[in-house]
């Protein structure tokens, strides 16, 4: 069986879709090895995977902490530029480090995320095939899509479609430090022209874990880009909730904002005013002293497995992050989204434009505001409605097993695998 090699941002949300695909690859009865600097063995090794540290001079331990609490401060969506040389970093020490350490384990294939152009460009340097993984939204340019950094519509108007190349031209711009690695290396290794993270998505497989139904309309994506669903294992059972009778209402900002208290307060009012229950996770960004000022003492957790709160809430209120809008889509689940940074308003706009939920941008963040729509999406069937589609359409999509299928079909030909 084959050893595979997988290479991915030491965040979460970008690993747990990674972790799961390399469980149900391994129970096929291959070899699956991660590989990134040495704070990432933390998030891996305790789900029984084998991890390569990389980067012992140049990201030391206690590196990742704190680039993590700095994107947990970043604002708005074109915040992300704040860290944009940090990441540059990382990609030029993965390109530098990475050719040996796959050589070492003898690496049959990369799975790689789709934003870390470094899993890329090394595969094709060693002739490896490799699959690019969306664990977020796609990144593929195309002119009548807006960028995924702008809580833009779609438009076929002329004026849209030049707005959108401009908004793209403005994020190449801002990404230049991270497409100054993506040169240099193409270069090197002699890759061709090459300037852009994108340039180094696979010509052989591109996995999404959104589906078509929660994407605007594409005409370009490449013959090789297939819509998965939500890359999942098994959801462990959640615990107990002590249930008082209301409505529930399940409220997150994922991994990397959970210390935002104001927002969280926000979220507690609207569920207080809305007559439901609320049930919040914070990834232990809250103290104790700021969960017990919350108003209408709703059930606050750490973490908590979301599948089975998700099944049991009538409403979803969430910052964007695509994995627990595609968990709240998954369980049918309307949803208000309130956006904070990176890709969270181009997730809120597709959101709103597949009927799902309401967009409701931190300006108007008001309790009020907030209020009516929870209330709305809770009420007015149409909402659930259009969850309901989209959860049929994740559950036809197929999942962690899908990925796997067509990622052993890329071991079994060494071809590009077509829709």
């Amino acid at each position: 069986m084959a050893q595979i090699a997988f290479v991915a941002p030491p965040f979460l949300g970008h690993l747990n879709p990674m972790l799961a695909l390399a469980a149900e690859l391994e129970r096929r009865g291959h070899r699956a090895t991660f590989l990134h600097m040495t704070d990432a063995a933390r998030l891996v090794e305790p789900r029984g995977f084998a991890f390569r540290p990389l980067g012992a001079k140049s990201h030391p331990p206690g590196f990742l902490t704190e680039m993590t609490r700095g994107l947990g401060r970043i604002n708005g969506p074109f915040g992300v530029r704040r860290t944009v040389g940090r990441v540059a970093g990382i990609t030029e020490m993965l390109c530098r480090e990475l050719p040996a350490a796959l050589r070492e384990i003898g690496a049959d294939m990369v799975v790689c995320d789709q934003v870390e152009a470094a899993g890329g460009l090394v595969a094709m340097h060693l002739g490896l095939p490799y699959v690019s993984l969306a664990s977020a939204l796609p990144i593929n340019w195309e002119a009548a899509v807006p960028p995924i950094f702008t809580p833009w519509r779609p438009n076929a108007a002329p004026w849209a479609v030049t707005r959108n190349r401009v908004g793209y031209r403005a994020s190449a711009y801002l990404m230049r430090p991270i497409g100054s690695v993506v040169i240099a290396y193409a270069d090197r290794w002699n890759l061709g022209a090459r300037r852009r993270v994108d340039h180094a998505l696979s010509g052989f497989l591109q996995i999404s874990q959104t589906v078509a139904g929660l994407e605007f309309p594409r005409q370009k994506l490449p013959p090789t880009f297939h819509y998965v669903g939500p890359i999942r294992g098994p959801s462990p059972p959640g615990p107990a909730l002590p249930r008082d009778g209301r409505p529930l209402a399940y409220a997150s900002l994922g991994s990397l904002q959970g210390g935002r208290y104001s927002v969280f307060r926000r979220f507690a009012e609207a569920a207080e005013r809305a007559g439901m229950q609320l049930v919040l996770t914070h990834a232990g960004g809250l103290t104790e002293a700021q969960v017990a000022r919350l108003p209408g003492k709703p059930l606050t957790y750490d973490f908590l497995p979301q599948g089975p709160v998700l099944r049991e809430a009538s409403v979803a209120i969430l910052h964007g992050g695509l994995n627990t809008v595609l968990d709240a889509c998954a369980a049918g689940v309307p949803l208000v989204v309130v956006p904070i940074a990176f890709e969270q308003g181009a997730i809120a706009v597709r959101v709103e434009h597949a009927g799902a939920g309401i967009g409701l941008p931190r300006w108007r963040l008001s309790a009020g505001a907030l209020t009516a729509a929870v209330t709305r999406v809770r009420d007015e069937p149409a909402f659930r409605a259009a969850s309901s589609r989209l959860r049929e359409e994740i559950a036809r999509a197929g999942g962690v097993a899908r990925a796997a299928d067509l990622t052993e079909m890329l071991l079994r030909t060494g071809q590009p695998v077509f829709s």
